[in-house]
């Protein structure tokens, strides 16, 4: 496939996008539904495969569609069971998706972008500049294609993988569509989590996004001095408008969110800084899910000590906050997000 050629690839086209196409070369909209049975039930490889069509119609296909497969460059595995990937895309670009287990299933970690424009300080992910948006086609690739090498069932899906999914919205919106369609992979909507690092007006639109899929925010700090320093987001929607748009959220949707902190060391991660951190977020539907920072060797920030995530969690339960510390995954691989394709590009 070419660079530039994405909509030839089948697995960028949702339900009522292979409608459209069906309608316009006279065939029944019925067979959309027995397209999407085929590539995410059956799993073709080659559209020959199917059986049900008539040849005419095959060769159509054939010539107005790929099946794309993604390369895998590299595959590390975890004593805990958490799988991480490296993936060639069609123009040589490297993507990372992670795979974890659960006890209640399956979770793909995918990546939207090659790379982030964020700049968010302590992450791996922004040492390399964006160089382009993921086709809605290629985040679908990374669920088949984890699923496929690890020869398991993905139950749910979290888009906070390298890039910010909000950057690249309306890929990620198809993205979900696909995903979720009934007929195909049928991963429920409660069963996904779109992360942003604070994107406002985006926050606003997907608030009106159809599907009942979770939001989850990088928030990072409790104050606009830390997340100025740690993130640069903060600098065109300070935490005061972030706040607005996810009382919007919750209001319009009447869903939880998760507010996603990583406690880094000596920087966020006081007694004092949680009890603002309860201020903040006081009366809000949120959940707190306390994150423990997987160390980046070119950033110079630290892990914060055992006892002060301990102190931290301690102070946000007794506020009434619902808060957990997240349990790691992936610890003794590249865990970072963007850790294992950085290392590799160098």
């Amino acid at each position: 496939m070419k660079l530039g050629d994405y909509m030839k690839s089948i697995y960028g086209y949702t339900e009522e996008m292979l409608k459209e196409y069906l309608k316009s070369n006279n065939q029944k909209p019925f067979r959309a539904a027995q397209l999407i049975e085929w590539l995410y039930r059956h799993k073709i490889s080659s559209f020959d495969e199917i059986t049900n069509m008539k040849k005419d119609f095959i060769l159509q296909l054939k010539n107005d569609f790929t099946i794309d497969e993604l390369e895998c460059v590299t595959h590390q595995k975890s004593s805990d069971g958490t799988q991480k990937f490296l993936f060639k895309l069609a123009d040589g670009n490297l993507i990372e998706t992670v795979l974890m287990c659960h006890d209640y299933g399956y979770s793909v970690c995918v990546t939207t972008q090659v790379g982030c424009n964020m700049g968010c300080q302590f992450c791996a992910s922004g040492m390399k500049k964006k160089l382009r948006n993921l086709e809605a086609f290629e985040i679908v690739l990374q669920i088949l294609t984890v699923s496929k090498l690890a020869d398991v069932r993905v139950s749910h899906v979290v888009v906070m993988g390298i890039g910010e999914p909000f950057d690249n919205y309306d890929n990620v919106i198809r993205f979900l569509k696909i995903i979720n369609n009934p007929l195909g992979l049928e991963i429920g909507a409660r069963h996904i989590t779109v992360s942003t690092c604070g994107l406002v007006d985006k926050i606003y639109e997907y608030s009106d996004f159809d599907l009942q899929v979770n939001l989850a925010i990088s928030l990072h700090a409790p104050n606009n001095e830390i997340r100025n320093q740690i993130m640069n987001i903060n600098k065109a929607y300070p935490i005061e408008k972030l706040i607005d748009a996810i009382k919007y959220y919750i209001d319009k949707t009447n869903r939880r969110v998760t507010i996603e902190y990583i406690l880094l060391q000596g920087i966020n991660d006081s007694k004092q800084n949680a009890n603002e951190l309860a201020n903040l977020l006081h009366g809000l539907n949120v959940y707190v899910n306390l994150i423990p920072y997987n160390e980046v060797i070119e950033k110079p920030y630290k892990r914060s000590k055992p006892e002060d995530m301990v102190s931290f969690f301690d102070v946000l339960k007794k506020r009434r906050i619902n808060v957990q510390l997240r349990r790691e995954q992936g610890g003794d691989i590249d865990a970072a997000c963007g850790q294992l394709r950085s290392k590799h590009i160098k």
